[in-house]
């Protein structure tokens, strides 16, 4: 099982803004086999880093998971469709990082 962590706020705010369930999240964790990109922007930076990647549900769905890995497990900052400029930057950095 993946270690998850959703905190009551957060876990509202994926159901109804984004209307994203823990199940799909986890089921994007399952199937990525790809990288976890930091986010290195200034009024994103945390400690322990920001980290995120796309991934995909069981029904096709594309995601965007945003997490910090801290004391073994995985705390989930958000999660929500992937738009196409998300899809890009991912795509883009990770094939930079494969080279």
């Amino acid at each position: 099982m993946i270690p998850l962590v959703i905190s009551p706020p957060i876990r509202e705010k994926l159901e109804r803004k984004h209307q994203v369930r823990e199940s799909e999240i986890r089921e994007c964790f399952l199937n990525h086999d790809g990288q976890y990109l930091e986010d290195i922007r200034e009024n994103h930076l945390t400690d322990p880093p920001t980290v995120w990647f796309i991934g995909r549900t069981y029904q096709g769905r594309e995601l965007k998971v945003i997490f910090v890995h801290r004391d073994g497990n995985i705390h989930i900052k958000s999660a929500y469709d992937a738009d196409s400029d998300s899809k890009r930057i991912y795509t883009e950095l990770t094939q930079q990082q494969g080279e």
